[in-house]
Formats: C-alpha cells, sequence, structure tokens
C-alpha cells in the first residue's frame, strides 16, 4: 500500500511503513498480505483461524513432505519436487509468523487502518502467486526486514 501521493507500476513511491519500492516485486509486503488474507472481505474471527491454520499446516505438511521426498527418491523428477515443496512450504513460514502476531486482539485490524480492504484484497489475490516461487516470500520477508533496519524502524 503505498502512502497519499505514492504511486504504482513502474513509478518510484514509499510504502505507508517507509521502505522505499518500485515496480510490482517491490510493492509486495508479506506482513500486508498475510493480513489481508486474513481479514477477507469481512474479517471475521472464524476466516482469521481458518487462515492462520492454514499458514500453518502449510509450512509443516510442505516443508516434511518435501524433505521425505528428498531423502527417500531416487529419481531426478521426486527430487525436484521436493525441493519445490520444500521451498514453497518455507514461504508459509513468514505469512505464519506475521498471522499468530495479527491474531493478538487489535493487531489486525490497527494493521488495515485505513486501508481500501476491497482493493488490497484484489491486488493481493494476484500477488499471492508468489507462493509458488519457492523461498520468495521468504526473501520478500529478509529485503523489508533489512530495509527497516538501515531506515531505523523497527515496526514490521
Amino acid at each position: 500500500m503505498l502512502c497519499a501521493g505514492g504511486t504504482g507500476g513502474g513509478d518510484h513511491g514509499t510504502l505507508c511503513d517507509g521502505l522505499p519500492v518500485g515496480g510490482t516485486i517491490g510493492l509486495m509486503n508479506v506482513r500486508r498480505l498475510a493480513a489481508v488474507d486474513m481479514y477477507g472481505s469481512r474479517g471475521t474471527t472464524r476466516r482469521r483461524r481458518i487462515i492462520l491454520a492454514e499458514f500453518l499446516v502449510g509450512v509443516v505438511v510442505m516443508v516434511t513432505w518435501g524433505v521425505w521426498l528428498l531423502s527417500s527418491s531416487n529419481d531426478l523428477g521426486s527430487r525436484a519436487f521436493g525441493l519445490w515443496l520444500t521451498g514453497a512450504g518455507l514461504n508459509y513460514a513468514p505469512l505464519s509468523t506475521y498471522a499468530l502476531m495479527l491474531m493478538r486482539p487489535g493487531a489486525l485490524d490497527a494493521e488495515l487502518a485505513g486501508v481500501d480492504t476491497n482493493l488490497e484484497l484484489r491486488r493481493y489475490t494476484v500477488l499471492q502467486l508468489w507462493v509458488f516461487v519457492p523461498l520468495s516470500l521468504v526473501v520478500f520477508t529478509i529485503r523489508d526486514t533489512l530495509a527497516r533496519r538501515r531506515a531505523g524502524t523497527t515496526a514490521p
């Protein structure tokens, strides 16, 4: 989400948390993805719990299955699939972490305060496909954490 005066697309702006961005990849904010996914269109407690469970199960099942395939398979195809499963499953780790943080009372509402959730829901519906690119969300989270440290802010 860009702050007032920021623009999307190829222009350079800043995220509301102070991080510089440019282009679609730069606009990917893993914490916002988790928040928007948990909120959905109505923000029910039931949806929050379901999404949290999805993220946690995603990490455990995909990584476990991927590691098992990597260690027990003999053919290249199964090992490649195991490697992909492990990398894609690790994408659920930062989502799970943020979801756990956003489950605290008031945290999700504070994260989405002043945000057009319908617009963000449409945007992150496409951007969530990054979960299929192994380790992409992990890299985005590390990038954002390092940028925050350089900027001197600590809020995730």
